[in-house]
């Protein structure tokens, strides 16, 4: 069973080779930073870049946003290497690129073991992001998220240009119809594997703020939880589509207290607010409200026993 996971709306990119933008990434309000080693910084660049991450890692505190790393393919001694450098105290988790079976997970999973231990970090503390950019990959989707409990933050790209259009052959386009049906299978399949806060791809057009809201809502429709951000000014939008509302969150709360009457009362069904709402209902009710309280820092969370009663 996966591990749990600290909430995120919002995960922004940074070129390793560039810790230096961090403060943007605080001042812009990102739940997690990606410092990424791979297509973002040439190879000649790599171990200075590492020794720029791995010193940053060591000086965040618990009010900055969660720094993961993505790290090389998996078959390749820079991978190893990026392992080994940044695996220390306060690095959240480490994405993996072009994964294509759990294989590529598990090899992964078992360094980390290795260096937590080295490192004396808390074993399972450090997660996994796996990225599906291949088609062979995202057929795996199910096998790939279970292959490890340190699975988080995974789902379906689409973005412009990129690996998973390459691979696919579709025509990319603004509205994402064409991306619809990978990123909502994605989806079952991390629901089914109870992966951790699901995270779509990102929107790679800087200026079109408008399209970026409406890809944004399109996802969190679908069911993501969080978004990845390539920059800052995307990083406020995706914050607040992802984020429940105080409106929502009291909505919620009438909605769960109105079941656990109804349910006191004998009653397995009540109109609230004009639907018809049951115990189901009640229960989605409850996840919201859970993650409302967990973004706002909240530790009382209301709970549904097993008579459907409502415990605060």
């Amino acid at each position: 069973m996966a591990m749990s996971a600290a909430p995120l709306r919002s995960m922004l990119f940074i070129p390793a080779n560039r810790t230096k933008l961090f403060g943007k990434a605080v001042k812009c309000g990102a739940d997690g930073v990606v410092f990424d080693l791979e297509d973002a910084v040439p190879a000649a660049e790599r171990a200075s870049a590492r020794a720029e991450v791995r010193e940053l890692i060591g000086s965040v505190s618990a009010s900055d946003p969660l720094i993961f790393v993505r790290i090389n393919e998996v078959h390749t001694l820079a991978a190893m290497q990026d392992l080994a450098a940044v695996a220390i105290p306060g690095l959240a988790g480490v994405l993996i690129p072009k994964v294509e079976s759990s294989k590529d997970v598990v090899i992964v999973d078992q360094m980390l073991t290795w260096l937590e231990e080295s490192e004396g970090v808390r074993q399972g503390t450090v997660k996994i992001v796996p990225i599906l950019e291949t088609a062979a990959g995202m057929r795996s989707a199910f096998e790939i998220a279970i292959a490890s409990d340190r699975t988080a933050y995974m789902g379906g790209l689409g973005v412009k240009g990129g690996d998973v259009e390459r691979s696919i052959g579709y025509r990319w386009s603004a509205t994402g119809e064409e991306t619809l049906h990978i990123r909502s299978r994605i989806l079952v399949d991390l629901r089914a594997a109870k992966v951790p806060n699901p995270m779509s791809g990102l929107w790679s057009d800087t200026t079109d703020l408008d399209g970026l809201e409406a890809f944004a809502q399109q996802n969190r429709s679908l069911g993501y939880e969080a978004m990845q951000a390539i920059h800052p000014t995307h990083v406020p939008i995706i914050n607040r589509v992802f984020s429940t509302t105080p409106e929502e969150y009291e909505n919620d709360l009438r909605l769960i207290e109105t079941v656990r009457s109804a349910a006191a009362a004998g009653s397995g069904a009540i109109v609230f607010d004009g639907h018809m709402v049951d115990e189901a209902m009640a229960a989605r009710a409850k996840f919201r409200v859970e993650q409302y309280r967990r973004q706002s820092g909240s530790e009382s969370t209301p709970q549904l026993g097993d008579g459907n009663e409502l415990n605060t």
